[in-house]
């Protein structure tokens, strides 16, 4: 395929770390123009440092906010004129049972994952309309299956595939790609920054990452199924064999899940 990003200009939210991180530095590897933002300005200035000399625009936002991503799209365009893709990377997560969580959490986990998608696409919509670009959404397999304890987390991006093949089915007709990409389990900081039942972030993984695909590796597959222009990407044989099982085999996948997510009839926190 002779299709390249040389030029192109790629916007990713969520950036400075894990997925988005490896993407911003994949694509500037390429040749294109990429800007970014997050909320840690540290994390920004390293990621800049890192990549001195090349065409790296780096923003502090938090996508939970609409003025903070009109400042970011408004940016990019500025800078680079233009937006040829928009990465919809920025996420959260969350462990706990609905009994015990507050209301707080539910609300802070669809403000970023699902509002933050909105917001920045609509913002950059008339620019990757002209352009004929390509909107993604990093999803998780959480939006194919309802997870314990991650309710909100799966509401969120239930939400964002929904919302995302709406959109698609809208601009159809109109030269531009929308693909969602469902990672599965990959190494990542978004379980240590997965927020308790109060809301603060919990700090540490409840799952052994030595053995989990790497940043690097996931941000490759999502740009050869861009170059592709793909629908969907569900990566990982667990998290296809997750989204099979789920739709032929629901009550059984219902029961495999509880025992992967419970251990003595305890929630894995």
């Amino acid at each position: 395929m002779n299709f390249s990003f040389k030029n192109k200009t790629v916007a990713i939210t969520g950036g400075s770390d894990g997925i988005g991180k490896a993407l911003a530095e994949a694509f500037l590897n390429m040749g294109a123009n990429v800007a970014t933002c997050a909320r840690n300005q540290q994390k920004l200035d390293d990621l800049k440092n890192e990549n001195a000399g090349k065409p790296l625009l780096c923003i502090v936002a938090d996508v939970s906010n609409y003025d903070d991503c009109k400042i970011f799209i408004d940016s990019t365009i500025k800078s680079f004129g233009g937006i040829d893709i928009l990465i919809n990377n920025a996420g959260i997560s969350m462990r706990a049972e609905l009994k015990d969580a507050d209301i707080s959490v539910f609300k802070k986990v669809m403000d970023i994952n699902y509002f933050g998608t909105v917001y920045c696409t609509k913002l950059a919509m008339k620019s990757i309309l002209e352009r004929k670009g390509t909107i993604v959404g990093v999803s998780s397999i959480a939006g194919y299956r309802g997870l314990p304890g991650r309710s909100g987390y799966s509401a969120s991006k239930f939400a964002v595939n929904g919302w995302l093949e709406a959109v698609r089915t809208e601009l159809m007709d109109d030269g531009v790609n929308v693909m969602w990409v469902c990672p599965g389990f990959t190494k990542s900081n978004i379980r240590n920054a997965a927020l308790n039942e109060h809301a603060a972030a919990h700090g540490e993984s409840p799952i052994d990452e030595q053995n989990l695909m790497t940043s690097a590796q996931c941000a490759a597959y999502i740009i050869k199924a861009i170059q592709k222009r793909k629908r969907t990407l569900v990566l990982t044989f667990k998290g296809k064999q997750t989204v099979f099982m789920n739709k032929f085999f629901a009550s059984l996948t219902d029961r495999l899940t509880k025992n992967f997510f419970y251990k003595k009839g305890k929630l894995i926190k």
